[in-house]
Order: C-alpha cells, then structure tokens, then sequence
C-alpha cells in the first residue's frame, strides 16, 4: 500500500477551507428597517450564493495548486503482510509462518521542468478562479442597483397614476354637478366616467408593476420572506417622498375600486390637488471619463478579461507541460525491509532514470494543446471587441438620457401650465371636456416619461461603470469570507 501524505493532507485542507472557513451567516432585513442603496448591495454580497460557489471554486483551484507543488514533496511507502503456509502428506506435515514488514522513501530529483509547468499551469487557473470571482461581485452590486432604481421608478410611476385617479375622480364629481345644473351634456358625464376607469385600472397596473420591481430587489439580495421595510432616495432619483415603503405583505388584499366617488358639496378648483412633484432636486453628477478613457478603464479593469488572460496563460503552460510528457523523469528512492522468517534485514537505495512515450499520442496531444492557446487567444480578442461595443452602446445611452432628463422636467412644468389653463376654461364653461382631457393626459403622460427618463439615465450609468468595472466603495473580496464588519442586521 503506497499513498503520498502530502497530498493527502492537502485535499483534507482544501475541503475543511470549503466547507468552514467560507461557512458565513445570513443576512437578514428587520421589519421597518430603512436602507440605502449600499445597505441592500452589503446584504447580496453576504447572501448570494453565486459569490459562495465563487469562493469554494478559488478554494479548489488553491488545492490544486498545492497538489502540483507536492509534486517536489516525497512519497512514502510502508507495507507489512503475514503469509501463512501449510503442506501435509501421508508422513509428515510442515508449516511456515512468515512476516514482513517494508518501508519506503521516493524523491523526485527532475522531470525536465514538467512539474514546473504542471504548478504554473494551476497558479494561472487560481488566478482566474480569483478574477471569475471579482466578476461576480460586480455583476451581484449592479444587479441590486438596477432593480433599486426599479423600485423608485416604479413607486413614483405608482404616485403619478394615484393622483391621476384623483385627477379623473375630481372631474368626474365636478362634470356630474355641471350635469346635474344642465351646463354640461350627458356625453361628457359618459367620458368623465370613461376616463375615470381607465385611470383606475392603469393604477392596479403600475401596483403590480411596483410588486415586481419589490420582487426583483429581494431575489437580487436572497432575501426571502422579506419584512415590511423602505428604501431611501438617491440624488439623482429623488422621489417628493424621501422613503419607499418595500413590503408584499398585502399582496392578497382585494380592494373593490371599481365604484365611482361619492358626491361632494364642490368639485370645483381642482388644479390645486392636481399638481405633484413627484421628482425634485434632481442632481446630475457629470460622469468623469470621456468614452475613450472609459474604453482604457474597462480593459485595464475589467475581471473577466483579466479571467481570459489568466486561462491564455495556463494554456501556455499546459502546452509546455505537454511537450516535456515524453521527457524521462529522475527520481531517488530508497527502501528497507524486514522478514521474521531468519530475522533479516534490507536496505535498498538508488537512482532511477525511467520514461515512456507513445509518439503518435503525443503528437496528437501537442497538437491539441496548441489548439487550446489559440482558442484561449481568440476569446481575448473576441472578448475586447465585445468590451469597445458594449461600452459605446452605453456610453451612448447615458448621454441621452443625461440630456433628456432636464428637457421633460421642463415638459412637466409646461403640461402642467397648460392643464391648468384648460382646466379653467372647462371650469367657466369657454372650453369643452376634450380639450381639459387631452391636457390632463399630456400632463399625466409627460411625469411618466420623466421618472422613466431619470430610471434609464440612472440605469445606464450604473451599466456603464459596470461595463468598465468601475471600482466600487461597497464590495467584499475573496479572503472576506467571514465578513465581520457585514454580519450585523440591517
């Protein structure tokens, strides 16, 4: 029985690594709890068990790492056996018992720089395992942003299309009135109340829609049963209210809206009710790099081209790991031995020059690990075609939606005006209800395209500093896996 105590020892370290020291609690969210942004990135990078996969995969790729370098170790040997021998005939019987016992040592002197290449072959893999990691840790913080931003969008849309309810539920009131006084027709009355439905159902709409952006912020942070909590503006998505309420507690409640408001005493001026900021103060931080330095950036920055170095690398090395397969190797060994049967003693020591090849094999295994270097050289090219494209197309879409932003703030602020306008008209009977409907949507319809535009620009700016891998105040690396200073709840 022959086994390498080294190696041994090693895989033992590799799985306890694994399977303990990257064991890291759950990260879980009170109730009625208020986070930032940063709050809920700090929680997904605890939780997401994708950068967990990650670490066990750095892990391994270090134990692999440690089994090439126990390649220089020496292996031992011990054996021991007991034989037991019986012959019998008519006249006589004879019985042996004999015990052995066998020890050996087997050292690698050269093997022609195969195993120099065998440990720098996996040294490149453990990097690449390393920055297969940061990768994940980028895409974990940006995910979780994008789907903040869509929780914002998504309740200041919910703002706009409640006060676009009682908008129409204002008019309703007012046109019944008009009506019930014989200055309005039944067709408008018809309409008031057209409008009216359609409000509410575009409001069970955007309710859904703000459950679902709800449901992507708590998957993209693995939070699972989450509490009733909020979330807090940012500066360049201030909502009119400072905080987002998150919470599917509800998400069974029925609520029968489909009936039409009651009378009241005076359904008269209702632009006051009408106008609602729902973003202000919004700041616009220029973004600092011009398109060519970002393209630099991403290919100085960028993991996962870093990732494709590192595999180019160990290629290289495997093919020269290949070449040197035929090459003998050169090996000490020495062994002693013991026998009980005349108590006797060996000792045995020696060099040994051994090797074999199967040329046509071997050949064909050069030929594929030249392959292999091509291929790994071609996903680098590929790779930083991709990254130019990519970045442009960004690039591109932030700078729109930068320049968009301040011109439908000012839409907002002129629909308004106009509604406003029409809204009086209507009101001393100079206007008719088509002309007070269509400036009530044009106003409703330019808040929309205004949270929209501030989600997008906000989106594609966190997809561009993604794209280059823009170095973030909140992450977590990969000897970080006890995350102490990231343990507490939220």
């Amino acid at each position: 029985m022959k086994f390498n105590i080294k190696n041994i020892i090693l895989l033992i370290l590799v799985s306890l690594s694994a399977n303990v020291c990257f064991a890291v609690e759950q990260m879980s969210i009170e109730k009625h709890a208020v986070l930032n942004i940063d709050d809920c990135v700090n929680i997904a990078l605890q939780n997401s068990p994708k950068i967990k996969k990650a670490r066990y995969n750095y892990g391994i790729s270090k134990g692999n790492l440690g089994v090439a370098k126990a390649g220089y170790f020496p292996t031992l040997g011990v054996g021991t056996g007991y034989n037991f021998t019986g012959n019998y005939t008519d006249k006589n019987s004879t019985n042996n018992d004999i015990y052995n016992a066998e020890a050996s040592i087997n050292q690698l002197i050269w093997n022609f720089g195969k195993t120099n290449a065998n440990i720098r072959m996996q040294n490149f893999n453990r990097i690449a395992s390393l920055y297969t990691f940061e990768n994940i840790v980028l895409e974990t913080i940006f995910e979780v942003k994008t789907n903040y931003y869509g929780v914002l969008a998504a309740r200041a849309a919910l703002d706009v299309n409640k006060a676009n309810v009682q908008i129409n539920e204002r008019n309703y009131q007012r046109t019944k009135a008009y009506f019930d006084e014989g200055i309005k027709s039944k067709i408008d009355l018809v309409n008031a109340e057209v409008n009216l439905s359609d409000s509410k159902i575009t409001l069970v709409n955007s309710q859904k829609s703000y459950q679902n952006a709800i449901v992507l912020l708590n998957n993209s942070m693995y939070i699972a049963f989450a509490p009733e909590y909020e979330i807090e503006n940012t500066k360049t998505f201030n909502l009119e209210h400072k905080f987002a309420p998150v919470s599917l507690e509800k998400l069974d409640e029925k609520l029968d809206i489909s009936a039409t408001p009651s009378d009241v005493d005076n359904a008269f001026l209702t632009s006051k009710v009408e106008k609602i900021n729902v973003l202000e103060n919004f700041e616009f931080e220029p973004f600092p790099y011009k398109f060519e330095e970002a393209v630099k950036i991403a290919y100085k920055n960028r993991p996962d081209l870093k990732a494709y170095d590192a595999t180019l690398n160990a290629m290289k090395e495997s093919l020269k790991y290949t070449k040197r397969e035929y090459l003998p190797e050169i090996s000490a060994k020495a062994g002693y031995g013991f026998r009980n049967q005349y108590n006797s003693n060996s000792f045995n020591a020696g060099i040994n020059l051994t090797g074999s090849v199967n040329v046509k094999a071997e050949k064909h295994k050069i030929d594929n690990a030249k392959l292999q270097v091509e291929i790994a050289q071609n996903e680098i090219d590929m790779a930083k075609q991709n990254i130019y494209f990519q970045v442009q197309n960004l690039y591109v879409n932030m700078v729109q939606y930068e320049k968009q932003v301040p011109l439908l703030a000012v839409k907002v602020k002129e629909t308004l005006e106009n509604f406003e306008l029409a809204d009086g008209r209507y009101e001393v009977g100079l206007g008719d209800y088509i002309e007070l409907q269509d400036a009530k949507v044009k106003y409703n319809n330019a808040q929309i395209s205004y949270v929209q535009a501030v989600h997008n620009y906000n989106v594609a700016r966190a997809n561009l500093e993604k794209a280059i891998a823009l170095p973030q105040s909140i992450t977590t690396s990969i000897e970080d896996n006890k995350n102490d200073k990231k343990s507490k709840k939220h």
